[in-house]
């Protein structure tokens, strides 16, 4: 029996990368006696430590430890989730990487492209049975400013390799799936929308890659809540910059380069699936 049994209508919302920065400060501030939170988070004493927080004042979570460089680990993690949680309200696709120079995923993919796009994309695709059963459920792809269009002939950027040329272009690719899932949404109890937070927040992620933080992860934060807040058909197929809406690259708005990402990303994710490692991600605490 799981701790929330018993308790009737939770709000129930799932943030990953939810043990550092915005996606922690965001959890904590949704802490509350009638919503769930199911945190994601590669460091389980992190997770831990947090969901301990959470429920010493008085909220509801658990943990869910998986390596977003792994698309099984992805897959076990979804797979989890809908098992234990009947209806989602809310996902955040929160989790990211940037800088640094060019790795691979354990399926061999770009790890930008993987962590920040694939990794959602496979997981949002597992949980939308999970979604909508109640009234509306959202979608909220956190993106950036940072965004430079996906070249199809080079997904991979296997040639001349930028770090963050491959993290502006998985942030576009936030940006169109976000999109295409609302358009896949309409006339559904499911909406999906994204947004660039706050620039250069005091966040782990901006520190180690030598930036100067700008802005308060609590303003990233409040236009993440505010999306969470907001009339969600109001807000569907829309990009926020903060809290206003803002006008994404020109890519975004183009039909046929959503779909055309959105076949390689299912290509991608079977592929790599096809033949799943034996990492398995689990719930914790």
């Amino acid at each position: 029996m799981t701790e929330h049994s018993g308790k009737k209508h939770l709000r129930t919302i799932l943030i990953t990368g939810a043990t550092d920065g915005l996606g922690r400060r965001v959890a904590e501030r949704l802490c509350s006696s009638d919503t769930l939170l199911l945190l994601h988070g590669r460091d389980a004493e992190r997770g831990n430590a947090l969901t301990r927080a959470i429920r010493a004042n008085g909220g509801h979570a658990f943990f869910y430890q998986a390596d977003f460089a792994s698309l099984a680990a992805v897959r076990e993690m979804g797979e989890a989730i809908v098992a234990e949680h009947p209806h989602l309200d809310t996902i955040i696709n929160n989790a990211g990487i940037g800088g640094g120079e060019r790795r691979l995923s354990v399926d061999g993919y770009e790890l930008h492209f993987a962590v920040n796009h694939l990794a959602h994309f496979l997981l949002t695709e597992l949980l939308s049975s999970s979604m909508g059963r109640r009234g509306f459920s959202r979608v909220i792809n956190v993106a950036s400013a940072s965004q430079f269009p996906v070249d199809f002939d080079n997904v991979m950027l296997e040639r001349d390799y930028d770090g963050y040329l491959a993290y502006s272009r998985s942030k576009l690719a936030n940006i169109m799936h976000a999109f295409e899932l609302a358009d896949a949404f309409r006339g559904t109890a499911i909406t999906s929308t994204c947004l660039h937070p706050a620039s250069m927040m005091d966040t782990g992620m901006v520190r180690a890659g030598g930036g100067r933080p700008m802005t308060s992860v609590d303003t990233g934060a409040d236009a993440v809540l505010a999306l969470i807040s907001a009339p969600a058909e109001a807000v569907s197929g829309r990009y926020f910059s903060g809290k206003r809406e803002a006008l994404a690259h020109e890519q975004a708005y183009d039909a046929a380069a959503r779909r055309k990402l959105w076949q390689f990303s299912m290509d991608y994710v079977d592929t790599a699936l096809s033949d799943p490692s034996s990492e398995r991600a689990a719930r914790l605490y």
